[in-house]
């Protein structure tokens, strides 16, 4: 099992920059694929980025391909998400997500689906203003 608290959200203006961290406890952090996820005020949870458990592998939605940058560290237990050029549309409490994938996929990505991530952090909220 794994346990994931999200930390680095904040207000910050449109045009603006922040990273959001999500440490993982558990000795196996490496050989889970991770996931941000986003829910703005009145809409569904959705899809922002996928990696690896290697972190070859990377994929965006395309609301924010080119502005976020997903990475981790598995020295450190913790993924992720550089948020460059923010919009007041990125306004969300954002979670990060997690499950286990074979140590022999090291590029294997779980995707845009939550169905196919078990373990939720409790949400950083991120507020762009205009």
């Amino acid at each position: 099992q794994v346990q994931l608290v999200e930390s680095g959200g904040g207000l910050v203006q449109a045009g603006g920059s922040l990273r959001l961290s999500c440490a993982a406890s558990g000795r196996t952090f490496s050989s889970y694929a991770m996931g941000w996820f986003r829910q703005a005020p009145g809409k569904e949870r959705e899809f922002v980025a996928a990696i690896s458990w290697s972190g070859g592998s990377t994929y965006y939605a395309d609301s924010v391909k080119g502005r976020f940058t997903i990475s981790r560290d598995n020295a450190k237990n913790t993924v992720y998400l550089q948020m460059n050029s923010l919009k007041p549309e990125d306004t969300a409490v954002y979670y990060c997500a997690a499950d286990w994938t074979p140590r022999a996929a090291p590029n294997l990505l779980l995707g845009e689906g939550q169905g196919a991530y078990d373990y939720w952090g409790q949400g950083t909220q991120v507020t762009v203003s205009s």
